[in-house]
This record gives structure tokens, C-alpha cells and sequence, in this order.
């Protein structure tokens, strides 16, 4: 069936509605030691909910009142583990360093899946609240691919059945915000045209299968071959006077033609890989979401034979629907949204931004959206006093209702760069172009 993760969504809202009781059935909370990184006296807790998610929560000693609900990147593709929201504990502990109670879950399954992802994020908050109390405040953070699922977990669950807020507040940093049916589509070029010049992903001795779908079903390829085979043909992990001179050819046009970064090509093709092979063959029942046939290739050394060579596919309809269901966004949002982005992001592009700020104006909600940016070329943790700065500017937006600036988050950035010494990197007059 196809999307098998949408199908349970009529289920996943009817268990929102279940009494307290029946939705503690997964394992107990339990208290935990906290990593070293938190304050001294931050209470921990970890748990399993009804649904197989394993989160943990931090409340430390002085905790005023915000509770931070945390959606994670990714996604993982590993079967989750009781300790795996700790990555992100540790990563944004700015955040209970401010005071804030911080809940995370790693979802109840490996795997692609933005509305299954949102429904255990949404569903860790109820936890949370269960456990620490009716908090003051409750935003909702996601990064990376966490920024889609939590932009869909806001589009979701902003209100409960009555139309009471169950959040106040969302915050977006290094945002997947173009979602699916836009925001995968580079990788499945850069497939494309790394086969066109490569011919070793797969190689012509290999089981043939179109680009598309990362891998063909229950194949498995680790990372370590992915990168000998990248090395192979474009000679990436040598200095550059040691390339030959046609793996100096291919590196330069891949990059040249796709725009992705040297430093995190083999990144962009694992994605384009593994994560492809579970969206196609676990989630879409080897359906084929992506869409080259009208794609014009340019930047090469030769773009007409590019173009005339290049492997070429049709999305179908109905994967492709699927996959504009379960992750892209609306623009349908009712609170306050702050969001930050490097210029130079190597693995969400910085116009994922633009697309989102079109998406939200066009549905009438560009009040509700301040966005903001940073000359880094960070993706997965951007500098600490960026987040305070951010934080703080959502509770004065929230306490005031007063819309911050790009200008006024900068000026926040600059007192708490004081306290987390690092520098503060924001960009107040850039503004991305949607490509």
C-alpha cells in the first residue's frame, strides 16, 4: 500500500484524543543521569511511548517556565535506541543553559516519514507536560530535517480540538523548508549526472536499476564503498595535483552542474542513496516520486552531451502526491515562526528559506514569519549565541507582541555572546532569492 506511514495518520489523530491514561502505556518514565554538557542540578528523564519512540526530557533547577519541544534531523536510518535524543540534547544545551525545559523523541521508526515524525513530536510535548507541569511557555524547535517535521508538526498541532494553543512559539534553524516534492529533487539529479560521468553507482557488472531509487529493494551499499567509489571516479579524498586529469574533469563538472559542495558530495549521495531506497521501496511500494524529464543541465563542459546522455525519469502521480502529503508544507500557520539559515549551508541550501517565506506569504501568514541569516558554512550546529538570540527574541515576540527584526535578533546575539563566547555571525541585510 502505498505511503504506509499516511495510512495510519486517521489513527495517529484519534490517539491524540485518547484519555491521559491509555496514552501512558509505552514504558515508564524514569529518572537519568544527565550528560555532563547540561548545568549542574538539571534533572533528566527518558522513556518509551505508546507508539516505540524513546525520548528524553531535561528540566534544569531554575527552570522558568519554557518548555522547548525538540524535532530531530535526519533521518536516521539506523533502528532507534534508547539513548539517541541525547545527540541532540548535548548539541542544543544552550537551550536548558537558558533556563528552558527541553523534550525531544527519535521517532518511532527509522525512516523517512515528516507526519509520522510530527505525530511523535507533537505527542513527546503531551509527555512532557504531563510530567514537569503546565509549563508558561512551549516552543517547538526542529532542525535540519527536524525544521520539516517541525513546521509540519506546527501546521498539524498549533491547536487542540478546542482551538487552544498548544505551542507558543516555533523555531526553525538550517530548515528543510522547501519539503519533500522540492527538497529532495537536487539529489536525485545529482544521481543523475554523477552516473553520467561516473557509471559506477551502479557499476555496469552490477544489477541495473534506475537512479532513482537509491538502491533496488533489500540491496545495501555501507558508506565506505559509496566513498570508494566517489574516489574512484573523481579523485575527492586526494590533493588536488594528484587527481588525474579526467577525475579532475568529472569532480569540477558534478559540482558545476549540480552546485553541490565539494566537502559534502558523498554526503548528498548516501542521501541519495539509502534514503532513497527507503522512500521508494518502504514508503512508496517502488514507486518513483522524482521528476528529471524536463530538467536542463547546465555548467559543464559539454552540456549538450550532458543533456542528450543523462539518464532521464517521469515521476508518478500518485508517489509523488504521497510525497506532497506527508512533507510538504502550506504555508497554513497560526503562531509566531522565527527561522535561521547559513549563507553558505552545505547541505539545506539557503533557499529552502526563500521557498518557505513564498510558501507562508502565499497563504496570507507572512506577518507571523521573521527569518534570519549567518555567514557560516555550518549546517547541523550553527554559532551558540545565535540560538539564545533566537529564543529570547521569540519570548519577547510572544510576552510583547512585537515582531523582532533581523536587526533586533542581532543586537540579542550580541549580549549573549558575552555569556556563551562565540561570535555572532548574523547577516542583517542578506535576503535569499528563491532559485
Amino acid at each position: 500500500m502505498l505511503f504506509r506511514t499516511l495510512l495510519l495518520s486517521a489513527a495517529v489523530i484519534a490517539t491524540t484524543s485518547l484519555p491521559a491514561a491509555a496514552q501512558r502505556r509505552g514504558d515508564e518514565t524514569t529518572p537519568k543521569d544527565c550528560p555532563e554538557s547540561l548545568p549542574a542540578g538539571t534533572e533528566c528523564f527518558a522513556g518509551r511511548d505508546m507508539r516505540g519512540a524513546y525520548y528524553w526530557i531535561a528540566k534544569p533547577k531554575n527552570w522558568n517556565g519554557v518548555l522547548v519541544v525538540h524535532a530531530h534531523g535526519g533521518p536516521r536510518t539506523a533502528k532507534p535506541k534508547p539513548d539517541d535524543p541525547v545527540e541532540d540534547l548535548e548539541r542544543f544545551a544552550v537551550t536548558v543553559q537558558e533556563g528552558y525545559a527541553w523534550a525531544g523523541s527519535n521517532y518511532r521508526r527509522q525512516g523517512y516519514g515528516v507526519r509520522m515524525a510530527a505525530a511523535d513530536t507533537d505527542n513527546v510535548r503531551r509527555i512532557a507536560e504531563r510530567l514537569l507541569g503546565e509549563p508558561k511557555t512551549v516552543l517547538l524547535h526542529g532542525q535540519s530535517w527536524g525544521g520539516n517535521v517541525a513546521a509540519k508538526t506546527a501546521e498539524l498541532y498549533a491547536l487542540d480540538w478546542r482551538g487552544h494553543k498548544n505551542y507558543d512559539g516555533v523555531v526553525l534553524t538550517s530548515g528543510l523548508l522547501a519539503g519533500g516534492s522540492r527538497g529532495y529533487d537536487f539529489r536525485a539529479d545529482l544521481r543523475a549526472v554523477y552516473q553520467y560521468y561516473c557509471k559506477n553507482h551502479p557499476r555496469a557488472d552490477e544489477v541495473q536499476y534506475p537512479v532513482w531509487q537509491g538502491l533496488p529493494k533489500g540491496a545495501s551499499m555501507k558508506r565506505e564503498e559509496l566513498e570508494k567509489r566517489v574516489d574512484e571516479c573523481t579523485g575527492l579524498s586526494l590533493a588536488k595535483d594528484k587527481r588525474s586529469p579526467e577525475q579532475a574533469r568529472n569532480l569540477a563538472n558534478i559540482l558545476a552542474v549540480t552546485h553541490v559542495p565539494e566537502k559534502t558530495l558523498v554526503a548528498h549521495l548516501a542521501w541519495a542513496t539509502g534514503m532513497f531506497q527507503d522512500i521508494v521501496w518502504r514508503r512508496l511500494d517502488g514507486k518513483n516520486p522524482f521528476d528529471n524529464s524536463q530538467v536542463q543541465y547546465k555548467g559543464s563542459d559539454d552540456d549538450a552531451a550532458l543533456n542528450k546522455g543523462v539518464e532521464r525519469f517521469k515521476a508518478d502521480p500518485q508517489a509523488q502526491r504521497a510525497m506532497v502529503y506527508d512533507a510538504d508544507l502550506t504555508g497554513q500557520i497560526v503562531l509566531p515562526t522565527i527561522t535561521l539559515h547559513a549563507r553558505k549551508d552545505p547541505t539545506v541550501f539557503v533557499n529552502h528559506e526563500a521557498i518557505y517565506r513564498q510558501t507562508v506569504e502565499k497563504a496570507g501568514n507572512g506577518d507571523l514569519l521573521q527569518q534570519n541569516f549567518s555567514d557560516e558554512a555550518e549546517h547541523s550546529k550553527l554559532s551558540t549565541p545565535q540560538y539564545a538570540a533566537l529564543f529570547s527574541a521569540m519570548l519577547s515576540w510572544i510576552d510583547r507582541n512585537e515582531k523582532p527584526t533581523k536587526q533586533s535578533v542581532a543586537a540579542l546575539c550580541e549580549e549573549k555572546r558575552k555569556t556563551y563566547n562565540e561570535a555572532c555571525k548574523l547577516l542583517p541585510e542578506f535576503e535569499p532569492a528563491v532559485e
